[in-house]
């Protein structure tokens, strides 16, 4: 178990590296979540456009 502390402490600078791997685990999400939101936002946009030209 020592071996496992020891990895997770990293040698004192724990925080900084589990931070940074949070904050790029954030950014790495967002890059996948924001265009999926923004497609279904503009498919929406263009089905309403659609049904307002053919009324």
């Amino acid at each position: 178990m020592s071996g496992l502390h020891e990895f997770l402490h990293m040698g004192g600078y724990a925080f900084y590296v589990w931070t940074s791997y949070a904050i790029a685990a954030v950014v790495l999400i967002a890059n996948v979540i924001g265009p999926i939101l923004h497609g279904r936002a503009l498919r929406r946009a263009l089905a309403r456009r659609t049904r307002l030209e053919n009324e």
